[in-house]
């Protein structure tokens, strides 16, 4: 027989359907400011006086629901019973079937008050559910109810046989679930403890998850404001006077111009108005504007207070205490995140943030328009905001540094035809024959044939490569100070100026337990006073294992870079002996390129490894709190990338041709390998290839592609494993309630991955830019997209990331600073030799003759046996000298191929401008930042006239105290009986305070139009 349907149960004989009553919340206007400490849930939301049981009995039934199990064996009797007891929060409709769209926001089923954040659990079934629910999905879900009803109805049921082992283990994984509801359960009493209010959602569209709603009433959201001094806008506003000097002319001038590049946000006030902001204060709540508290506190604002609430909030009945990071580490919580302020597309998307920023910022039409900063900072916190700002002022700063390098370019296309040393390389006339370029199977050729090689070197080596190298010195030194400046700016709009470092850190998860395993350890040995703490001892394991690891991963890259040597000299030893003509024919164009593509790739697949080893090694280390964390793991994963980004790029720069001997005496690497020449026109066509492809592979594969693609094949195989089709998911998704369309999107991981890419993006554009002097313009073109990349993920993609208030962009800029300071030292480019052959050597002071100048003499009868070419008529006629690219005596001299006195001038004239670049450089650099100041001056009068504002607001507000008091101690004195002795002055003096006094009540109510002031 069947079981009676349970809406047919008294709430008296149910204790489940008690239970249901007393999870649904009633409303109630928002309290005053209550004492810390006070459970607002047990007290503004207690039901009638039959639901009056014990305290912690209360606290659990006010937000428990009832158990999934429970609501699933009232299903498999009755269908019907189901719809009637599905629980208040997760009805979507009303009772006249329309939406209820509040409950589909970021509220609590009553649809009033705010969900502030969110903390997602994991829900264990029972074990037989367990292993029929993968059996069956939600399309065929009332078919396996009408069969289960069918197959009851014919005969009885049928007793399945366990596998006793599957029992055994389906048992111990049921204590260990249990463990973890005991924990949370504990948890969440300490929170409504603090004044929190939960509402929990365990029947979800997500199968398997749970939620706990987590709600701040006002009382709490004030306590916590003044526990964390945040600073909050006061009544008064006051006018922020522009300057008028020549500069603040300039940028409005600029501003005006700018204008329709701005985006369309904060249009209610001007820019012009700003209030004084004060930390906030429950007894001065008369200063603020608390006219909608709704508002008072933004949804930013309200997640991170709850979220300080929890990091507070520790368990304490295990055998160690444990705060929210250990409970999301030990998996008694999966996830915690704050909510989204809603939807961004649909008909029914109310106007939010969120919407404004999809418009303003995260789409690809609005990629002229500057970034709506304050907006972002309002809705994703103070350190994103940085972020985006830093970017902005970035890719700001790369258009005058894109446009110098293009003119360079120019320049060098322009000039390329008057260049004399590559019109003599490709003069025919010369005939000129050079030596081979591989033992044995390389054989004699013309230097005609490096013709193509010539004039394309001097489009990246000419003379204004020089100065493009000084520019982008100065360029650097420029940009950090502007962001400097930008940097205090936006620290005076935001109110951070007061903001410091002194705030209490919270420890890690990881940290706590190994002090825990301390603790214990000292006490099983004795009784210690002191406060165990890890100390450098505890650590030292930890810091040899990530010395010694970075140290191998450096040496995997230098192997790795060997490899790529190898393959050039070995795959350009294969094409020479080829017998395909159009190989040999385009051999150092195929050697350069291949080269460059594999060491892409292998830049690419390292730069994964490194970050998880990175990561590894940081948590072997055990740092106490996230920002020691977070520093390390910059530390060491910067390390690790700029050496695998940048060593390829340095051996081509420093190394390649310095150390290859001469003909009859080269320098071997392995066995008949011998060690890599530049071609006659110098490695810089070289380097250059390498920089472009790694710096547009890196852009275009690392950045921007694994951005885009990674995410869509995520979902697409999400689409591919669901048995739904997409209109069934539109119409799952518009049915989901705000803080399951949140658990769906990617959790945020942090700014490091995009500071990263940015940084060693910086450091290609500034370090080896005189080697390609398009770098700025690739740089350019890849920030206009990553911003809009990254702006989309943030709103579309990611789980909103818990505000976090910072002043400056932290260890990025020390980083950013020692980029700026370097620059590139081309002993690649023949800007110096030609400079000593035109002021030294030269008989009419042209560069004729340079070629020949810079090529030595070889008699083939010294090679060394078994080093001749193979085919030495290859040329169609016997090659008796051949010449070479080097600074030697001829082989009549008696000091035959020796270094000549013209190598050591060049030698002593490349050290020389080094030093003097160098110098110069530096003396400029800090020239411009001595000149800049750091802080803008019209933001410093601006923070010091803040300050006496508020110190006058302050006074009028004490002396308005005083004259009420003065006047009520008066008041007192006339209704006294001894106030008719009083002498005729007295009643003169008191009369006069009175009239102030009750001028100044007239006054007050007065006070409410934020009075102006201008500085």
């Amino acid at each position: 027989m069947h079981n009676p349907p349970m809406t047919s149960r008294s709430p008296a004989a149910s204790p489940w359907a008690e239970r249901l009553h007393l999870k649904r919340p009633e409303t109630f206007p928002p309290p005053p400011c209550l004492p810390p400490g006070s459970p607002a849930l047990a007290r503004e939301h207690s039901g009638s006086p039959q639901q009056e049981v014990s305290a912690s009995m209360r606290r659990n039934d006010n937000y428990l629901p009832v158990p999934g199990e429970e609501k699933n064996l009232d299903v498999d009797f009755n269908t019907t019973a189901r719809s009637n007891e599905s629980i208040p929060m997760k009805n979507m409709y009303a009772d006249d079937g329309s939406s209820l769209s509040s409950r589909l926001g970021p509220y609590f089923s009553d649809g009033r008050r705010r969900v502030d954040y969110v903390l997602a659990y994991q829900i264990q079934k029972p074990a037989s559910v367990r292993r029929q629910s993968s059996r069956f999905g939600d399309n065929n879900f009332i078919r396996r109810i009408r069969r289960s009803l069918s197959m009851r109805s014919s005969r009885a049921p049928l007793q399945p046989k366990e596998d006793p082992e599957i029992a055994a283990q389906d048992q111990r994984t049921d204590f260990h679930e249990d463990d973890k509801r005991f924990r949370r359960e504990e948890f969440e009493e300490n929170l409504l403890e603090t004044g929190l209010e939960l509402e929990k959602d365990e029947a979800t569209k997500i199968s398997g998850i749970g939620f706990l709603k987590i709600h701040a009433p006002w009382n709490v959201l004030c306590r916590e404001a003044e526990f964390m001094k945040l600073k909050m806008p006061t009544k008064k506003v006051y006018e922020v006077k522009q300057g008028s000097n020549l500069v603040e002319k300039i940028r409005l001038f600029i501003h005006k111009v700018t204008a329709p590049l701005h985006p369309k946000v904060d249009a209610n006030r001007p820019q012009s108005i700003k209030s004084l902001s004060h930390p906030f204060s429950r007894e001065k709540q008369h200063l603020f504007d608390l006219s909608d508290r709704d508002k008072f506190f933004d949804s930013k604002t309200r997640s991170s207070i709850v979220y300080e609430v929890l990091k507070r909030t520790r368990c304490t009945r295990a055998k160690y205490s444990m705060g929210i990071t250990s409970l999301l580490a030990n998996a008694v919580y999966t996830s915690d995140y704050p909510l989204h302020d809603g939807d961004i597309e649909g008909v029914n998307a109310e106007a939010n943030d969120r919407k404004l920023l999809y418009e303003e910022w995260a789409s690809y039409s609005v990629f002229y328009k500057y970034q709506p900063i304050g907006l972002i900072r309002k809705y994703f916190g103070e350190k994103v905001g940085l972020y985006f700002a830093w970017l902005g002022v970035y890719t700001q700063m790369l258009i005058p540094a894109a446009i110098v390098g293009v003119i360079v370019f120019l320049y060098g296309c322009a000039t390329v035809d008057d260049n004399i040393p590559s019109m003599e390389i490709c003069d025919p006339r010369n005939n000129i024959t050079m030596c081979p370029l591989c033992d044995h199977a390389c054989s004699y050729w013309k230097l005609v044939t490096a013709c193509g090689t010539a004039r394309a070197s001097h489009l990246f080596d000419n003379p204004a490569t020089v100065f493009f190298s000084i520019f982008m010195a100065l360029w650097a030194v420029l940009f950090m100070e502007h962001w400097k400046r930008r940097q205090m700016r936006l620290n005076y709009v935001w109110d951070l100026t007061g903001f410091g470092e002194e705030e209490q850190d919270h420890n890690r998860a990881e940290y706590e337990f190994r002090v825990m395993k301390k603790t214990m350890k000292q006490e099983q040995s004795g009784p210690k006073s002191e406060k165990v703490k890890l100390t450098c001892t505890d650590r030292m394991p930890a810091y040899l294992t990530a010395v010694l690891m970075m140290g191998f991963m450096i040496l995997v890259t230098f192997a790795m870079v060997f490899g790529v040597i190898l393959y050039r000299i070995s795959i350009k030893a294969a094409l020479h002996m080829s017998t395909y003509s159009a190989a040999r024919s385009n051999i150092r164009a195929t050697v350069k390129t291949t080269a460059a593509i594999i060491n892409l790739i292998i830049i690419i697949i390292l730069d994964e490894i490194y970050a998880a080893i990175a990561r590894w090694l940081t948590k072997l280390e055990v740092p106490k709190t996230d920002k020691s964390f977070e520093e390390r793991l910059i530390f060491k994963t910067f390390i690790l990338k700029f050496v695998n980004a940048f060593t390829p790029i340095v051996y081509l720069a420093f190394f390649r041709g310095r150390l290859v001997g001469r003909p009859g005496s080269y320098l071997y690497v392995i066995g008949s390998y011998r060690m890599e020449e530049c071609a006659h026109a110098g490695c810089l066509m070289e380097l250059c290839i390498q920089l472009c492809i790694t710096m547009l592979g890196k852009q275009l594969i690392q950045n921007n592609l694994f951005e885009i693609g990674m995410p869509k094949l995520k979902k697409l195989l999400q689409r591919r494993k669901s048995e739904l089709d997409s209109k069934q998911e539109e119409e799952l998704n518009k049915t989901l309630q705000r803080h399951e369309k949140d658990h769906i999107l990617g959790p945020f991981v942090g700014l490091s991955p995009e500071y990263m890419e940015m940084i060693i993006q910086f450091g290609m554009v500034t370090l080896f830019v005189a080697s390609f002097p398009l770098a700025p313009l690739f740089a350019l073109l890849n920030n206009i997209i990553e911003i809009r990349l990254d702006a989309k993920k943030f709103v579309m993609g990611l789980r909103r990331p818990i505000a976090a208030k910072a002043k400056d962009i932290g260890i990025w800029y020390n980083l950013l600073r020692g980029l700026s300071k370097a620059f590139v030292i081309s002993f690649t480019s023949d800007f110096i030799p030609r400079l000593v052959y035109q002021y030294m050597y030269s008989l009419d002071g042209t560069m004729h003759g340079f070629v020949n100048h810079t090529l030595s003499y070889f008699n083939v009868s010294d090679f060394q046996p078994g080093t001749d070419p193979l085919q030495p008529m290859h040329l169609g006629y016997k090659v008796e000298i051949c010449r070479y690219k080097d600074y030697r005596e001829p082989p009549s001299s008696s000091s035959q191929y020796e270094l000549s006195k013209e190598f050591w001038a060049v030698l002593a004239a490349r050290l020389a401008f080094v030093v003097v670049f160098q110098n110069v450089v530096m003396l400029m650099s800090d020239f411009v930042d001595w000149l800049i100041p750091d802080i803008p001056k019209d933001i410093s009068l601006q923070m010091h006239k803040e300050k006496i504002l508020m110190v006058e607001l302050f006074m009028k507000e004490e002396q308005g105290k005083r004259l009420a008091a003065r006047d009520n101690h008066n008041q007192d004195n006339c209704n006294s009986p001894s106030s008719a002795t009083q002498t005729p002055p007295q009643p003169r003096s008191r009369t006069a305070t009175h009239a102030v006094g009750m001028e100044n009540k007239h006054k007050q109510p007065e006070e409410n139009p934020a009075p102006i002031y201008k500085l």
